[in-house]
């Protein structure tokens, strides 16, 4: 099939290059030229393990290429997918559909006749019947079908997400327009992975409903280590002993700083939304949101106690802020609450992230740069580990400890055993839901 792909960021992008090694014929559209160009030379914007591969051989077969003319992509296009962006719009928390909404209206124009109009970007529930109405109306004679068919692409796993998924979700409201995505998705059906086919509404809510559910998992398990401290359990044996509950599960169930990305803020806050405009209102949703905000703010006062009190005059060495390991993301990761309130303390701030400099010289000024952890915590009053990149999973803590002034860790990942920490020659370490030593 010919598939136009509208947009080349995070979704758009993996999606087309997925699509083109399914076999289809797929051009990715982007108004920005300067993208289009990398990505013709094979240059990747985004960091995602190996996106680039799968790029480079689609581009070399002839199934894949990248334009900022919408109408030669859209000509004889057979399906067309909206994955544009859709940021929490300024004062309401609800999803902003400005994009989604010009790219319909510019499909409608210029798209050939029995077109199946497909939206890949997350949007509240009822976005696709919008969808539909605007493109009705720019152009009333156009014979076209619309779709949803949201993503579940993990960040850092993306490639494998979309080749070996736990669902596909699709919705639809005619059997042409179901008939066109099981043939775009032919090749995972004939590898008997689920393909779920909805209304529309209902593929729509599944991904917010999904997306809230893990935010929830992770805030409830942040929210219980933070009990852990304080009557003396351990948070990785209790996570263990419900996460081997079949009903429970272990996955996401891991005590952290709370969570970031692109998509878990963004989309409990859309669902709080949707539900105060329904008069549903989303209880547990809004909580989490609140609740994660706390989690942010408690790990910088965790960090200030390991600092006598007080930033002011102390060197704090930061390993990672990316919102997690092997993405370049910094969208509401923990580190853009955590570093600023250190910077404004009068700490001097020192950071290593093996793929975070790119974004984060934008997002955390006043801070120093190091591509080795060692040079990181030369001198340094405190080692924090914010981001559990693997390349800070097996780090020689005795040398770190000799290489810092005060040796002293916030492993807010939770990596390291207290006993290693210990013999390598800390003086004070705190975790997260588990104990510490030498902090009051």
């Amino acid at each position: 099939m010919k598939i136009a792909m509208i947009g080349t960021g995070y979704v758009g992008l993996v999606s087309g290059v997925c699509f083109s090694d399914f076999g289809h014929d797929v051009i990715c559209v982007d108004k920005d030229a300067a993208k289009v160009t990398r990505l013709e030379n094979g240059e990747i914007p985004i960091f995602e393990p190996g996106l680039d591969v799968i790029l480079e051989k689609n581009v070399a077969a002839g199934r894949l290429a990248f334009t900022t003319d919408l109408a030669a992509a859209l000509k004889g296009a057979q399906a067309v997918f909206i994955a544009v962006g859709t940021p929490t719009r300024r004062g309401d928390g609800h999803a902003d559909l400005t994009y989604v909404m010009a790219a319909a209206e510019e499909v409608a124009r210029a798209a050939d006749p029995g077109v199946v109009i497909v939206t890949k970007s997350t949007v509240p529930v009822g976005t696709n019947r919008k969808v539909a109405e605007v493109v009705a109306q720019a152009n009333p004679d156009l014979d076209f079908e619309v779709a949803s068919n949201p993503e579940f692409l993990r960040e850092g796993a993306a490639i494998d997400d979309f080749m070996r998924p736990d669902r596909v979700v699709v919705g639809v409201q005619s059997d042409r327009a179901g008939d066109v995505m099981s043939e775009i998705y032919r090749p995972l059906f004939l590898r008997e992975f689920p393909i779920v086919v909805t209304d529309l509404e209902s593929a729509e809510m599944i991904k917010y409903a999904a997306n809230a559910f893990l935010a929830t998992k992770i805030t409830f398990i942040n929210e219980i280590a933070s009990l852990c401290e304080r009557v003396g359990a351990d948070i990785k044996q209790v996570s263990r002993g419900m996460g081997l509950d079949g009903r429970i599960g272990n996955k996401f169930l891991h005590a952290g700083p709370g969570y970031g990305g692109s998509c878990f803020p963004k989309d409990t806050k859309a669902l709080a939304r949707i539900g105060q405009e329904h008069a549903a209102p989303m209880r547990i949703t809004e909580a989490v949101i609140e609740v994660n905000e706390e989690m942010k703010r408690r790990m910088t006062e965790k960090l200030r106690d390991l600092c006598d009190g007080s930033f002011n005059g102390k060197r704090v060495a930061v390993l990672g802020v990316t919102f997690k390991p092997n993405t370049d993301d910094m969208r509401d990761a923990p580190s853009l609450t955590i570093v600023p309130a250190l910077v404004g303390g009068g700490a001097e701030v020192r950071v290593c992230d093996p793929q975070g400099r790119h974004e984060g010289e934008k997002l955390l000024p006043g801070v120093s740069w190091h591509a080795d952890p060692y040079d990181a915590a030369q001198d340094a009053d405190l080692l924090v580990i914010l981001t559990e990149w693997n390349e800070f999973r097996a780090l020689d803590l005795s040398q770190l400890s000799d290489t810092m002034r005060t040796a002293r860790m916030a492993d807010l990942r939770n990596v390291y055993a207290i006993a290693d920490v210990q013999r390598a020659g800390f003086t004070a370490y705190a975790a997260v839901g588990r104990a510490g030593f030498g902090v009051a």
